[in-house]
């Protein structure tokens, strides 16, 4: 028989599940729209990052530069983004009107998912909450020991 869970399992679980929560809501708000919430996260991060290295974006979307690569490849023939050469052998990614467009209208979207996800806490428990996660965020997980 396995044990109980312990707390810290219980709250990494819960961490867990109400991303999926929000990955799923957010995508199915979006999918209407013809854009899946890896691309537009993708196109908040371009936005966000003018100018940055393509490797650099795919760290900031949680993709492996070979993903993020497919992902632009699929987002220029959509026509989400332009690319235009950076330095050396380095790509700067921009937002056409269409991507601006799907950006804005699925922020609507993605807030609506988190308003809702987060309606039972009052304003000041989602700020107790929001500064214990970016605490809990500055621990170093490589070297930290059981």
């Amino acid at each position: 028989m396995m044990e109980a869970m312990t707390l810290r399992e219980k709250l990494g679980l819960a961490i867990k599940r109400m991303q999926d929560r929000h990955h799923k809501g957010v995508d199915a708000r979006l999918m209407p729209m013809g854009v899946s919430l890896v691309q537009w996260h993708a196109l908040r991060e371009i936005k966000r990052n003018p100018g940055s290295p393509q490797l650099r974006l795919a760290e900031l979307t949680f993709n492996s530069a070979q993903a993020f690569g497919t992902l632009t490849t699929r987002m220029l023939q959509a026509g989400l983004i332009t690319r235009e050469s950076g330095v050396g052998r380095a790509y700067c990614l921009s937002l056409t009107e269409k991507g601006e467009t799907l950006l804005e209208q699925g922020r609507g979207e993605a807030l609506a998912v988190l308003t809702e996800s987060f309606s039972k806490l009052s304003e000041e428990e989602c700020e107790v909450m929001l500064r214990l996660l970016e605490k809990a965020l500055t621990a170093d997980i490589a070297s930290a020991s059981s």
